[in-house]
């Protein structure tokens, strides 16, 4: 275990220095370590998941009203993004300092991030969300001080540092919220797009715990990993001509009855399809859950099918204190497991975001970023082969 006074005065890190490509990741061994402030505990870190967050913030892919604006997230009325920034949702690490009203128990805990940075005290509703990579400094350093009762305690030996990054808050908490805000309910046919992503195959096992019924999209070379993890069947990306036939037959006939949209741009006119062909089928509103527009920012949808079939629309970012606090208690009763698909040293930081962006058929989970000083530990074991 490690006190404040031992810990070193400087830690490698990568900072974003700007809006832009993969040259705005800079490397360096002489950043401060952060001290931690009443109610901060400071964390070793061992692992950070990366998100597609990651990329969207640096690429500045976060337009509300103009679609070529280069901007980042601003729900608060200004942008948080300022530049240096240490990116990082995801951390995973171990208490070696406490700042002021915070045990000295808690040194020597390992824990997984609550990743929001949350305007207020309210435990069901977060209004104006940003989060720990992009308003404050994240997890692709050695260091980062934390709020105490955000970074939640996970012993369970049986995960390894990385696995258990990879099933951070970022992906569950914004999955779970999909589904809270839809009022998803046992038995009932949920759609999962982008199934193989890291929200995606959150989503699957969620539905699961939940008792209902999900259905992947997806490339059909992921398709026996998608139904080990869960899905009820692996519907055909590659072929979207006849998709409401295609939902139809893994269905028996029967509509879709909540859609969890990660894709957005010309797919989700098709996925309103599979809700409502049969409105007589159903026993509640049709509901689309959006939390991604990774197939395109802009669909063109007709209102009068919304509004006459009663389509419900719930946009999501990020999700409460409450739903982050069952996730963890999930993570510790094993009913969620990792998705992991490999591990990158934090000096490779550039090569793993243009193998995230390029990555092939055989991607499945969550790439983990890991400080190079703790790689032999907590990094090879899952390196990229």
């Amino acid at each position: 275990m490690t006190s404040e006074n031992q810990t070193p005065a400087t830690m490698a890190a990568v900072q974003l220095v700007g809006h832009g490509g993969v040259d705005q990741l800079q490397y360096s061994t002489e950043v401060p370590v952060p001290k931690p402030g009443q109610g901060d505990v400071l964390v070793q870190v061992t692992a950070t998941a990366k998100n597609n967050t990651d990329r969207k913030a640096r690429e500045g892919l976060y337009p509300t009203k103009d679609k070529g604006d280069v901007t980042s997230f601003q729900m608060g009325g200004e942008a948080t993004l300022t530049f240096p920034r240490i990116q990082g949702a995801d951390i995973v690490g171990r208490v070696v300092a406490v700042g002021e009203g915070v045990s000295e128990f808690r040194i020597g805990e390992r824990g997984l991030l609550d990743f929001n940075l949350y305007p207020d005290n309210r435990r069901d509703i977060n209004l104006t969300p940003d989060y720990y990579g992009h308003g404050a400094d994240g997890g692709f350093a050695e260091y980062v001080a934390l709020p105490s009762d955000q970074f939640h305690r996970v012993d369970n030996p049986e995960l390894a540092d990385a696995e258990l990054a990879s099933m951070g808050m970022c992906s569950y908490q914004t999955a779970y919220h999909m589904l809270t805000v839809a009022g998803v309910a046992a038995g009932e046919r949920v759609l999962v797009s982008g199934a193989s992503g890291g929200v995606g195959t959150a989503l699957i096992q969620l539905c699961r715990i939940i008792g209902a019924i999900p259905y992947a999209l997806s490339q059909q070379d992921k398709a026996d990993a998608l139904l080990a993890l869960g899905a009820e069947a692996v519907l055909d990306r590659s072929d979207m001509s006849q998709f409401t036939e295609q939902v139809k037959a893994v269905t028996g006939g029967k509509p879709i009855d909540a859609v969890m949209d990660l894709v957005g741009g010309e797919m989700t006119d098709a996925f309103i399809d599979t809700m409502i062909f049969d409105m007589k089928q159903r026993s509640t509103y049709p509901r689309l859950s959006i939390a991604g527009a990774s197939g395109g920012n802009l669909s063109e949808i007709m209102w009068t099918r919304v509004y006459l079939y009663q389509v419900q629309i719930f946009g999501v970012s990020h999700g409460t204190r409450e739903e982050a606090e069952q996730l963890i208690a999930w993570i510790r009763e094993g009913a969620l497991k990792p998705v992991l698909h490999a591990a990158f040293p934090l000096s490779h930081l550039r090569e793993a975001e243009e193998y995230f962006v390029h990555r092939g058929s055989n991607y499945l989970g969550k790439i983990v970023i890991v400080p190079d000083s703790q790689w032999d530990t907590h990094g090879k074991p899952f390196a990229l082969t």
